[in-house]
């Protein structure tokens, strides 16, 4: 038999519609986790045969399947619907075992073996089943065979494991190597997703507990520590669950990377379930640690589904070693027709101009920039009216992705187009407009940022750099331009760039009375050559040279002003939701060492990460999962965003959990590779180029720059509704 099964794809509404069908069907016979105790299974698999969920493998529902391996996860019960779907798919042409196992009249639990062993230990359900599915993971005979004993073998699973005993073969097939790992990676996946279910749930217990329980006169959910963990907790989840989204879009399209897709899944879960429940434990405090609550039990669950990962070996190996055994890389993100179609169109631009690419994405390369312009894409979003051609978010998120990925130098000419077009778009004048917008649509507006002050980082709403309109200067109309002249005094920190721009993005207070605080605020684009402007240059440990910049007296016109005054602050949140388009550059970027370590590994595996089962080994692992959930979370971040939904949950997650991944990127291939991967690009023959020290160097950046991320742990924790 071999892997030629399709799956069949269903919509989302029909995958929900089947999820709360699960729930309802649980809430009878199964209501809750602490039903592990003394629950019915046997009462529960009857049920569930009643009602079709048995007949899934032979349907290829695998989303259906996998919900409903949620649901029971969530409710700590190890109902094995997986195993009767692998079961169904291995004997496809045995219409008497599919009818027997769909009528529940069979009832199968699978292990990975040769067929010969007396006894198959750690099986979960076996008390009520009837049968043993068995098949080597390489592929080979598989083996149905009646149970002839069970013996329950108690510990930290509830129900408990057995050890079974299986009698002689009732039938067989032989499945191919495809085929059998196929098989384990959906069993697998059974053990992973029932995992994450069960944390989530905990974790949803924590985050209502932490909302009400009052401690030191507070609610808990208000203490820092509280929300820290907290919203570590939700990234974990919520990089899992996409995970698991993308797994199973990849089955049901049957792509060559589906079953990687879902060892990634699988890894992650198995990774972070755990510390999830912990979190969970550690938030519920002593009421959590008492089996009356529920979150025992699924403690039990979650660390007994993890450790079960152990009895189902892949022929394929882990996560690592498939990728460095093999020739490619993470699945792919597919951006549709159009974002595809586009991305060609940036590759074999940028592969004319390959011998300037891979340097330092902070330098900027004048004669690709304008090959860029000379296509139109720079601020090829905007109007028509206005130079654009209206293009699509795909298309906007390829061309910065790419850039990162290729290292093309770029990036300061992209920027221009996030951070200021698409605010002078919305806010300039006319003649701000027709200034600006043409030198952003060739790339030659050189420009800095002029946020953050000595008492005004990630809070910006606190900064204090003034300006005041002179005296007897018109100040009767919002309209940039009306008259008169403003006066700025003041000091701005960690201005990147600031010595080679020369414009300035500047945000000043207006009213220093204003309440909230961000109501006083005031956007201006002022030259960097004006009098009164002094700049001090320091080097930051990446070695780009950030700037302070000094404003005394500087007197510039009103028609520098951009947006209303006081109205500042929505003339930079627009120009920050440019950033959306942005979020995948750290991404993109991590990818692109990811594939430059797996290229080096690759030229000798055995010298770079040793063979399988090594620390090497597993810390590869932990990066391309890392890579793969930032990626995941940021594509759900520029959706959420682009749509005006869930905008304020998922771009801090994907923001923090790229930027921590930086940093342990790059202390994980100091640890790989040794002192070769602390060399600089100066040196010959570097792995990577010189990328992975420069990168480890950087990535401070990412977790400090725009916002800590502790910052971004808070608004996550207020997103979930935690308070202040």
């Amino acid at each position: 038999m071999s892997a030629d099964t399709a799956f069949t794809p269903m919509d989302t509404d029909e995958v929900a519609a089947f999820a709360d069908s699960v729930r309802g069907t649980l809430a009878r016979l199964w209501p809750a986790p602490t039903s592990a105790a003394d629950g019915d299974l046997a009462k529960l698999w009857r049920t569930a045969a009643e009602l079709g969920w048995l007949e899934l493998g032979g349907d290829g529902a695998i989303a259906a399947a996998v919900a409903a391996v949620r649901e029971l996860g969530r409710v700590a019960c190890p109902l094995p619907v997986m195993d009767a779907f692998v079961a169904t798919r291995l004997f496809p042409q045995d219409g008497e075992l599919r009818d027997g196992i769909a009528a529940g009249e069979i009832r199968v639990v699978a292990s990975v073996d040769d067929g010969t062993g007396a006894q198959i230990r750690h099986l979960d359900a076996a008390q009520q089943a009837t049968h043993l599915l068995t098949f080597p993971a390489s592929g080979g005979t598989a083996l149905l065979r009646p149970l002839q004993e069970a013996e329950e073998t108690a510990g930290l699973a509830v129900p408990a494991w057995s050890r079974v005993t299986p009698g002689a073969p009732e039938t067989s097939v032989e499945v191919d190597a495809a085929t059998a790992d196929e098989a384990v990676v959906l069993l697998r996946l059974q053990l992973a997703v029932r995992a994450l279910g069960a944390a989530e749930r905990a974790h949803e217990m924590a985050v209502a507990h932490a909302k009400e329980r009052r401690q030191f006169g507070k609610v808990i959910g208000s203490f820092g520590a509280v929300q820290q963990r907290v919203a570590t907790c939700q990234i974990d989840v919520g990089a899992g669950d996409l995970l698991v989204t993308d797994a199973v879009r990849a089955l049901e399209e049957n792509t060559p990377d589906r079953l990687l897709a879902a060892e990634i899944a699988v890894a992650h879960a198995a990774a972070s379930a755990p510390r999830v429940q912990l979190g969970a434990q550690h938030t519920l405090a002593a009421i959590g640690y008492f089996e009356e609550h529920d979150a025992p039990w699924l403690f039990r669950r979650v660390h007994g589904d993890v450790t079960r990962l152990r009895t189902l070996p892949r022929a394929a190996g882990d996560v690592g070693d498939v990728l460095v055994e093999g020739n490619g890389s993470l699945p792919v993100a597919d951006l549709g027709e159009t974002g595809e179609a586009f991305r060609a169109e940036v590759r074999a631009l940028f592969d004319t101009f390959a011998d300037r690419l891979g340097g330092s994405t902070m330098d900027l390369d004048r004669e690709l920039v304008q090959a860029v312009a000379d296509r139109g894409w720079l601020g090829f979003a905007w109007p028509e009216s206005k130079g654009g051609r209206g293009a699509t978010l795909a298309e906007q998120v390829v061309l910065n992705e790419e850039t990162a990925y290729r290292r093309a130098p770029i990036s300061k000419a992209l920027g221009a187009v996030m951070l200021l077009g698409n605010s002078i778009l919305k806010h300039g004048t006319q003649e701000q407009q027709d200034t600006f917008l043409p030198l952003i649509r060739r790339g030659e507006l050189s420009f800095c940022l002029g946020y953050s002050e000595p008492e005004a980082g990630s809070d910006l709403a606190s900064l204090r750099t003034r300006a005041v309109r002179e005296e007897g200067t018109a100040s009767g109309s919002d309209e940039a331009g009306s008259g008169g002249h403003w006066v700025i005094n003041g000091q701005k920190l960690w201005t990147t760039g600031g010595h080679t721009s020369d414009w300035v993005w500047l945000a000043v207070r207006t009213d220093p009375d204003a309440s909230p605080r961000h109501a006083g605020i005031t956007m201006f684009l002022i030259p960097m050559d004006t009098p009164g402007i002094t700049v001090q240059q320091h080097r930051a440990l990446s070695g780009e040279i950030s700037c302070t910049v000094f404003y005394d007296d500087v007197r510039v016109p009103d028609s520098m002003r951009v947006g209303a005054v006081d109205g500042g602050w929505k003339v930079i949140t627009d120009a920050l939701a440019g950033e959306r388009i942005t979020m995948g550059n750290i991404a993109a970027a991590l990818h692109r060492q990811l594939d430059d370590l797996l290229t080096h590994v690759r030229e000798n595996p055995e010298g770079t990460v040793g063979p399988r089962g090594s620390h090497a080994r597993a810390l590869l692992t932990e990066l391309a999962v890392g890579v793969q959930a930032t990626r995941a979370l940021v594509a759900s971040a520029i959706g959420a965003t682009s749509q005006d939904a869930g905008a304020r949950l998922a771009p801090p997650m994907a923001g923090v959990l790229g930027g921590e991944l930086a940093e342990r990127f790059g202390e994980a291939v100091l640890d790989i590779l040794g002192p070769d991967a602390a060399l600089s690009a100066e040196v010959p023959g570097v792995p990577g180029g010189g990328a992975f020290e420069y990168g480890l160097r950087l990535s401070v950046m990412y977790v400090v720059g725009g916002g800590t991320n502790d910052i971004q742990r808070g608004l996550i924790a207020r997103a979930l509704g935690l308070p202040r």
